[in-house]
């Protein structure tokens, strides 16, 4: 599986998306801060994830994610989902 991921930081509240094919790998990189473009805004919480069984589809979700487009609509399910819940969601396309 491939995934298209969202953190947000405690910290200033900004969100950062992202892909990976190793999602508990990659999150774990960045709490530990050995991502330099998430290190500086730790600690951060997984907010939302996409699953998907193709590397193209995640890596066009992830880049969608970062349009204007798409983050509306990202911030529009992420709305939905605010609870005091951990995890918060999970999608497999």
């Amino acid at each position: 599986m491939f995934y298209t991921y969202v953190l947000q930081s405690k910290k200033d509240q900004r969100l950062y998306v992202g892909f990976s094919a190793n999602l508990q790998k990659r999150i774990e990189a960045h709490k530990l801060g050995r991502v330099g473009i998430t290190k500086d805004r730790r600690p951060l919480d997984l907010v939302y994830y996409e699953a998907f069984k193709d590397e193209s589809a995640a890596r066009k979700q992830e880049l969608f994610y970062k349009t204007g487009q798409g983050r509306r609509i990202l911030n529009k399910r992420l709305s939905f989902l605010q609870t005091d819940d951990e995890i918060k969601c999970g999608r497999v396309a």
